[in-house]
């Protein structure tokens, strides 16, 4: 049984990716495999322990609340 605490979920992963492969459909481009179970599941099958190798995905808005510089939004027709 896992830990408290414990993640064992690649969501939020810049590493994690999703396959066309049904018969591996999740894989980790940190570890370079693909697999029926989710990576981070397999690494604690294997180790014991909870991947290392974790990064959150930079959230979608971040981005997003960066001012635009220089541009008014309006479209200029005469090229």
């Amino acid at each position: 049984m896992a830990e408290a605490g414990l993640r064992l979920s690649c969501k939020g992963c810049i590493h994690f990716f999703i396959t066309y492969d049904a018969k591996r459909p999740w894989g980790c481009h940190k570890f370079g495999f693909k697999g029926k179970i989710l990576p981070a599941l397999t690494v604690y099958q294997s180790t014991g322990m909870q991947c290392a190798y974790f990064e959150q995905k930079p959230s979608f808005g971040q981005g997003l609340s960066r001012k635009r510089r220089g541009q008014t939004g309006k479209l200029d027709m005469e090229g």
